[in-house]
């Protein structure tokens, strides 16, 4: 069923058969062309998922600008499902199934909205994961996946209201496309009939293809910032953010940066001893929920996978954050907007690429000929020579792209720009001169005629002259006796 789909008019025809069935009794329908009886009582349940349904679509859909989705009831998801067995070695071989499934806001016993899909119905808590999705969001930004969580031995019951000692867990993980946020949700089931041994891997509690599961939300992990991108020099704020159903006393809170394969802890607090070490996060700021964590001015080495703990044993909630350096290149020439040459002279031109991070620069030269509203593309320079990249001790690099430029008539009026493309740019920098040239005339060649000339005449005398000279010094030099 696809729970987002549907039409303008059925959505209305939906409403007027709903509203008749205050008043239907448990006469028997048809359905039409199916030849199958069914209730008053099952038609006025289906008519409740189609309205349900229609409001799901009119709050996420039809109503421009909505902020947040709690009155939403539904949101289809998908169940990662692990089936673990052992091969002959006795090491364990994991499968992966994905599973049809769905979030459904709501309270115990409550019908499933979606009957082909596995429902979790998630029971009023302190904690909602709803409250925490900002800005409009449709359903295709919105990706939503369900994992059994194992709390790895540690046997402690949730101090949370109606927790018990065989609890099992969930994480439901909602994640925008768009990057703009990802939250983790931990959800507490507790079954009818306690799992024999410890839930975990190992010991799966199989789940039906169509079974709902009642749960309510213990603890939430929550970031806007799954990567940042920062320039030099800044000071960025990575966002963490949790919350818990209950005032949780064993709470730890710590950070962590990842680099090459080392883990450096940053910062790490406990609620319970007290105890605190590094910086950069407010202690105000953890008993509010908010575990945000403030960076010094960022370099070169900033760069790396900073991951968010949140701790309230038997959970384990974290969110890996990738903090990205990019600095933009500062891009400049070394010549005017208008350039006038002279024909036959030459002219080094040269484009200057600073200040850039990381080292993946693209620079080309390209010549648009006068008049090229005629629908002439630029020509990409092929005579273009690269300097070698220059390393700064700010951690940034510079690289020139050059060329000589020989001035010819036909080139006159055309124009001739720098394209630098660099991951730090949306759009590529465009950097361009124009360039006119003027042509020899009579004068100018009778006066490199006499230039030319009276230079070659200084050169014959000076080469008949020096030796003459030299000769007549050799004479003129007394002799020793």
């Amino acid at each position: 069923m696809d729970v987002w789909g549907g039409s303008c008019t059925s959505r209305f025809y939906f409403f007027s058969l709903a509203s008749n069935c205050r008043n239907e009794s448990e006469s028997s329908l048809e359905l039409n062309g199916t030849g199958k009886d069914i209730s008053g009582r099952q038609f006025c349940n289906i008519m409740r998922l189609n309205v349900n349904i229609v409001i799901c679509l009119f709050l996420c859909a039809e109503v421009p600008g909505i902020q947040s989705l709690q009155q939403v009831p539904w949101l289809p998801c998908m169940l990662v499902d692990e089936l673990v067995k052992f091969n002959d070695e006795g090491h364990a071989e994991t499968q992966y199934q994905h599973r049809n499934a769905g979030l459904q806001f709501g309270h115990p016993g409550d019908s499933a909205l979606n009957p082909n899909a596995i429902t979790f119905v998630v029971t009023g808590s302190k904690v909602d994961m709803r409250k925490y999705i900002e800005g409009a969001v449709v359903e295709h930004q919105l990706q939503c996946e369900i994992r059994r969580y194992s709390t790895e031995g540690i046997q402690v019951r949730w101090p949370g209201l109606g927790a018990q000692d065989h609890d099992i867990w969930f994480t439901s993980t909602l994640r925008h496309t768009d990057g703009l946020f990802v939250i983790t949700s931990f959800l507490r089931h507790t079954p009818a009939t306690p799992t024999p041994g410890q839930a975990d891997y190992r010991n799966w509690a199989a789940i039906a293809d169509r079974e709902m599961l009642t749960t309510s939300t213990a603890m939430l992990v929550f970031t806007r910032t799954p990567s940042v991108w920062v320039g030099l020099m800044k000071q960025p704020s990575l966002h963490c953010q949790f919350d818990v159903d209950h005032k949780a006393v064993d709470l730890t809170v710590e950070w962590r940066l990842q680099q090459r394969g080392e883990r450096t802890r940053l910062f790490s607090h406990s609620r319970r001893s007290g105890q605190r070490e590094g910086g950069g996060v407010d202690l105000k700021g953890i008993g509010r929920g908010d575990a945000s964590l403030t960076l010094p001015l960022t370099k070169q080495s900033s760069e790396g996978t900073y991951v968010c703990l949140v701790s309230v044993p038997p959970l384990f909630g974290s969110h890996e954050i990738a903090l990205h350096i990019m600095e933009p290149p500062r891009v400049s020439l070394n010549v005017d907007s208008v350039i006038s040459l002279v024909e036959t002279e030459k002219q080094k031109v040269v484009c200057e690429a600073e200040g850039y991070y990381p080292l993946d620069v693209e620079m080309e030269w390209f010549r648009e000929p006068s008049g090229g509203g005629g629908g002439l593309l630029p020509e990409k320079l092929d005579t273009v020579l690269y300097s070698s990249h220059r390393h700064h001790q700010d951690g940034t690099y510079s690289l020139s792209a050059f060329f000589l430029l020989h001035a010819s008539m036909h080139d006159s009026s055309s124009k001739y720009f720098c394209r630098v493309s660099h991951s730090s740019l949306r759009m590529p920098i465009r950097k361009c001169f124009t360039l006119i040239v003027t042509e020899l005339d009579s004068w100018n060649l009778l006066w490199l005629f006499f230039g030319c000339g009276f230079i070659l005449v200084m050169v014959a005398t000076l080469c008949v002259m020096l030796p003459r000279l030299s000769s007549a010094r050799t004479a003129n030099k007394r002799k020793p006796y």
